[in-house]
């Protein structure tokens, strides 16, 4: 028989030190002679990333190819991504890659001690204004580059930047290949060096919304000319990669689904390989995010699905799909060598890894976790996929994690707390996988739904446009029908509803509490709440982000006060906590600051957490721990359960 224990206060062995100190970030991962070279973050490092080499043969530790003070972190758009990149067949093997504190490009090469510099310093008043990302190995000892310049009116360019330093000290040695635009992405040269393409997208499409698939000749001099083949202001390509020298697929949503496609540089021609309602692509946060690779000249290797994903070989020449079974609910295909596939995959009892596939047996292991240390079974919830219906008869999705820790049990007749987790971006999607945050609520008894409001991806271009124009109203809307739903099927105790988001997810948040009256508590981690303020004070890549999200300003200037939670904090009744780091230059400390003025004014229970030296999401074990323990902490207070962490006192 099970202990019966009030639900939220179940004996949990999951700590937050656990969930902050083991889990590590997980980035690229390539292949390297007899090794395998992994970008890991280092959260007791305050968030710092490094590259790290681990053997094919089992059972040995990794090497720290980048050591300190280096951080391995792009800051192109300001999400970075793609930050380094092996270089091979030069005099000497290494790694090319952007250090996040000055932004400048590094050469680390195999057996020396320290990186050599090969852009120049860029410092304006402790910023840099040149950004490189997604390194692609050129000729004639050159590396290829995203160059993000921000010297004046922000444009982007690929570049060609020189191996032997020259242009550390002089800017003008790199060789600047396409003409501005404002923004850039997956450049690519065909396996003969001749010709190169990329994808490139203007303001005020993000580029979920329609971005152009450049072609060009490769010359040795000059800036080359360039046609577009493929894309349009409302199609949105992504992931340019060759075949042959006469083959460039890509993915594109001109069916309103992310799928592959085919065109042949001799024949102008192009041809849909596949017509599924599936995404075989996502939205491009972070440069250099791949969801396939060519695996030879007749396959390609395919992540596709909508909730989840699963792998398949795609053939180049007819289109068919074979799925390959793998025991995994995401995976992110990241190079193939002589058989052997490297993929970024998650699944619900292992969490993310970077894993090596035996493509002809399917055997697969582990070569980095994310999390090192694997909760005990017992504690892990599982998870469902949940839909229901919003007030326009919409489908709407989630993802449903119920209290659950083996041995124990809620009292006779309660219903357990549910905590609403609403993601960011809000272009983005919550993914199916074992998530330690969850584990944390969940093995201490409180329930946790995480909500693919419209506008979510993974669920075609349909279902994302909803939020077309409507941000602070669909999400809202569509979250408050999960947490009706499950309280009609008596899943959760309507008096314990909690809500919980981060950035465009902590504008959510604000709005739900806000706008109705369903949610008993609230967490906003550096959240959006002045529409206004966000325009006027934010990164150029998400400057005219809104103007699809809520409408063109200062044209619709009424519509963002009359959305904006700033401007109606009076509807609020609930308790609020705001965490927010100090350095965010994406939602600036002012927006968690007005929001708990304003609270304070109104003599609202809040709390406001003010993190030194954390950006854009925290990345320092001690801020991490401390935002996991206060988040139980305050829906301890307002759920009235017991809780193993230190108390936070409301205002």
């Amino acid at each position: 028989m099970p202990t019966k224990l009030p639900f939220g206060s179940w004996p949990s062995t999951i700590t937050a030190h656990d969930v902050a100190a083991g889990t590590k970030p997980l980035g690229g991962a390539c292949f390297y002679n007899d090794r395998i070279i992994v970008q890991e973050g280092r959260p007791d490092e305050g968030g710092r990333n490094t590259l790290m080499s681990y053997s094919l043969d089992l059972g040995q530790q990794g090497e720290q190819l980048i050591g300190q003070p280096y951080n391995v972190r792009s800051r192109v758009h300001e999400y970075g991504g793609s930050s380094w990149s092996l270089i091979t067949g030069q005099l000497q093997d290494g790694i090319v890659f952007s250090n996040f504190a000055d932004q400048r490009v590094y050469l680390q090469q195999f057996g020396q001690v320290a990186p050599i510099a090969l852009t120049p310093d860029s410092m304006v008043e402790s910023d840099p204004v040149l950004r490189f990302a997604e390194f692609v190995q050129g000729p004639d000892r050159t590396v290829l580059a995203i160059m993000e310049d921000l010297r004046g009116t922000p444009t982007r360019h690929i570049v060609q930047i020189p191996l032997d330093g020259t242009a550390a000290e002089d800017a003008t040695a790199i060789r600047v290949l396409t003409a501005p635009a404002r923004f850039v992405a997956a450049p690519r040269l065909s396996p003969d060096r001749s010709k190169l393409s990329w994808i490139s997208w203007e303001h005020p499409n993000m580029p979920w919304d329609g971005t152009l698939l450049h072609l060009a000749e490769f010359t040795d001099n000059g800036q080359l000319e360039d046609v577009i083949i493929a894309g349009a202001g409302d199609v949105s390509i992504m992931q340019p990669e060759w075949v042959d020298e006469d083959r460039l697929a890509f993915i594109s949503d001109k069916s309103g689904w992310w799928n592959p496609y085919i065109y042949q540089v001799s024949s102008s021609r192009t041809t849909r390989l596949v017509d599924r309602a599936a995404e075989f692509a996502g939205p491009l946060w972070q440069v250099g995010t791949n969801w396939y690779l060519v695996e030879n000249q007749h396959t390609l290797l395919c992540s596709y699905g909508t909730g989840t994903t699963k792998l398949a070989r795609v053939h180049a020449l007819t289109g068919g799909v074979e799925d390959l079974n793998l025991p995994f609910s995401r995976i992110r295909p990241l190079q193939v060598k002589d058989g052997w596939l490297l993929a970024g995959t998650s699944s619900m009892t292992q969490g993310e890894q970077i894993t090596l596939i035996n493509l002809n047996t399917l055997e697969h292991r582990a070569i980095s976790n994310s999390i090192q240390q694997l909760p005990d079974p017992s504690m892990l919830p599982s998870v469902e996929e949940f839909e229901c219906s919003n007030e326009a008869g919409q489908t709407v999705h989630a993802l449903l994690y119920r209290p659950h820790q083996d041995g124990y049990a809620g009292l006779d007749g309660e219903l357990p707390p549910f905590v609403t987790f609403v993601h960011g971006g809000p272009t983005a999607q919550a993914a199916a996988t074992l998530n330690a945050a969850v584990a944390y609520y969940t093995s201490r008894g409180i329930g946790v739904v995480d909500v693919n409001y419209g506008g979510s991806t993974g669920y075609g271009r349909e279902y994302r446009n909803r939020l077309r124009g409507a941000w602070g109203v669909v999400d809202v809307a569509d979250t408050v029908a999960v947490i009706k739903s499950l309280i009609a099927r008596k899943i959760a105790d309507p008096q314990r509803i909690g809500i919980e988001g981060g950035s465009a997810g902590g504008w959510t948040v604000l709005c739900s509490l806000t706008f109705s009256n369903v949610f008993t508590a609230g967490i906003s981690r550096y959240g959006v709440s002045d529409l206004v303020g966000l325009v006027q004070d934010t990164h150029d890549f998400e400057s005219q982000y809104m103007f699809s999200l809520v409408g063109p300003y200062p044209e619709a200037a009424e519509l963002y006060e009359k959305r904006a939670p700033i401007n109606h904090v009076s509807k609020i009744s609930c308790p609020v906590l705001l965490l927010q780091g100090d350095e965010d230059r994406v939602v600036p400390p002012a927006q968690s600051e007005v929001v708990a003025n304003a609270l304070a004014e109104r003599g609202i229970p809040h709390v406001y957490i003010l993190f030194e030296g954390e950006q854009h999401g925290f990345r320092k074990l001690e801020n991490i721990v401390k935002a996991l323990e206060s988040s139980l902490a305050f829906y301890a207070q307002i759920f009235e359960f017991e809780a193993d962490v230190p108390a936070i006192e409301l205002l």
